[in-house]
């Protein structure tokens, strides 16, 4: 698969998660930043995106700290929590 198609792949799967919560904190986090991401980072993302979302969520908002396979400057970005767009 190349670049393009697994990028639009993992939008797609990071946003339809099946709770707008879910989908604003994964799927923002996708939409802001996986253009800029290199292959690790990409299969990094690909791996989280298959762990349940209360899972992703606690991880993220702090409530519980993520396994180390997550932990890093990845998780560090996600937890800014800053790239989630609110209306207002």
């Amino acid at each position: 698969m190349d670049r393009a198609q697994r990028l639009k792949r993992l939008s797609f799967r990071a946003s339809h998660r099946g709770t707008k919560e879910a989908d604003m904190l994964i799927g923002g986090f996708c939409d802001a930043f996986a253009e800029g991401w290199d292959d690790a980072a990409l299969s990094w993302f690909e791996a989280l995106i298959e762990e349940e979302d209360v899972e992703i969520m606690a991880w993220a908002i702090g409530t519980a700290p993520p396994p180390a396979r997550y932990a890093g400057p990845m998780m560090q970005a996600m937890q800014r929590l800053d790239y989630i767009q609110v209306a207002r």
